[in-house]
């Protein structure tokens, strides 16, 4: 018989931007290890529908939902259907994010507005969201994904590093609020993973050889490698940790 990390089976877990790469990940490890789940998305209804059915191959319930999450009236649906159909949300992991950037005095107000809009405000309006539930329940687990971008700052992509700042911070003030709630708020922050958003940086074999070398492991990063410490976070092993910035990154940003 298969062994579950302990506190996460029979959960129901809610994955922003869930149809591919880290999402679709932390999607299938949920299943694994015996969670419900939402696999959020937006327009690839195809691939959410395989993230779905990949889960219910597990022997769980899952479902998709679309959903914007840059939107409060999107976000609110999202959590209202999640809650009615499975009775409880226990576990938020905040995934849906865009990379997209420019020197900074080409950036437009549009790609600005559209970068904070979604990874950041996404992530406010899904939590403003699902607080209310998991404040009723005295128990919840949300795991943001920020990135390296956000600690240290990234040339070209200022918006991205604005906004995956932002999300740390984020992260830093709801930890103290919801701790008296039973809700416990983390954040991961991934290094370079591959995923289709990086195919295009990838496929350039020097800058690929030039990335490789900024990281002690000389490796990229996979989905599944960022998926882990996201459940770990939800689980009862984290139970005691809240508030913290986990680096998972093959040591290229190491802050303590």
């Amino acid at each position: 018989m298969k062994s579950h990390i302990p506190g996460i089976s029979g959960r129901v877990a809610l994955v922003t931007g869930a149809s591919r790469g880290i999402g679709s990940a932390v999607v299938k490890l949920f299943a694994e290890q015996g969670a419900n789940i939402v696999v959020n998305y937006v327009s690839d209804e195809s691939a959410a529908s395989q993230t779905v059915a990949d889960a219910e191959a597990c022997g769980v319930n899952a479902r998709a939902i679309r959903a914007d999450v840059s939107t409060v009236e999107d976000a609110n649906r999202l959590v209202k259907e999640t809650v009615e159909h499975f009775g409880r949300l226990d576990f938020l992991v905040c995934n849906a994010g865009i990379w997209e950037g420019r020197e900074v005095e080409a950036i437009s107000e549009e790609l600005w507005d559209r970068t904070q809009a979604i990874n950041l405000k996404g992530t406010w309006t899904v939590c403003r969201a699902a607080v209310p539930f998991m404040k009723r329940q005295e128990f919840g687990r949300i795991v943001i994904v920020s990135s390296t971008a956000g600690q240290r700052g990234e040339a070209n992509v200022s918006n991205y590093a604005a906004s995956k700042g932002g999300q740390i911070s984020f992260t830093k003030s709801l930890a103290p609020e919801l701790a008296p709630f039973g809700i416990n708020v983390n954040c991961v922050a991934p290094g370079w993973v591959e995923t289709d958003m990086n195919n295009g940086v990838f496929g350039d074999e020097s800058r690929l050889e030039s990335i490789l070398k900024t990281i002690p492991l000389r490796k990229i990063g996979s989905p599944e490698e960022i998926a882990a410490p996201i459940v770990l976070l939800c689980s009862s092993w984290a139970s005691y940790i809240t508030g913290e910035v986990l680096n998972v990154n093959g040591g290229s940003v190491l802050c303590g």
